[in-house]
C-alpha cells in the first residue's frame, strides 16, 4: 500500500538547486522534497507521497489523520526504511496470486477452464 502520510515540517534547506525539508511524521523525521510546495514553512504541515510533498493542509486534519493511520496499523508500514520494509516483506506469506485469483486445485485436477 502506498499513502500519502501528513507531517509537519520542522527545517528548510537548499540541496543545490532542490528545496528540501526535515519532516516529523509523528516521530518518524525523514528528509522531503519541498519543490511542489513553495508556500510550506517551518512549522506547517503537508501531505507527503514517496519523499515529494504535495500539499499543505492544517494541523488538525494532519494530527487526525496520523492517529487514524496508527489505529489501522499502517504508519509504521508506510514509514520503514528500506531494510525494515525488505524483511517485512521476506516474514509476510507469499502468493503466485497475490490478488486472490489463484485457485487452489488438488495435482492433477482439472480446472473448469481446461478444455
Amino acid at each position: 500500500m502506498c499513502l500519502a502520510i501528513p507531517g509537519k515540517v520542522e527545517a528548510i534547506s537548499t540541496d543545490g538547486l532542490i528545496r528540501m525539508g526535515r519532516v516529523n511524521f509523528g516521530g518518524v523525521v525523514k528528509n522531503v522534497c519541498l519543490d511542489y510546495v513553495p508556500e510550506v514553512e517551518v512549522g506547517d504541515y503537508t501531505i507527503v507521497h514517496v519523499g515529494f510533498a504535495l500539499s499543505k493542509i492544517d494541523e488538525a486534519t494532519a494530527e487526525q489523520t496520523l492517529a487514524d493511520f496508527r489505529a489501522l496499523g499502517v504508519l509504521e508500514e508506510e514509514l520503514a526504511d528500506g531494510e525494515e520494509a525488505f524483511a517485512r516483506a521476506a516474514e509476510r506469506p507469499q502468493s503466485n496470486c497475490p490478488d486472490g485469483s489463484c485457485e487452489t486445485k488438488a495435482p492433477g485436477a482439472a480446472n473448469s477452464t481446461d478444455k
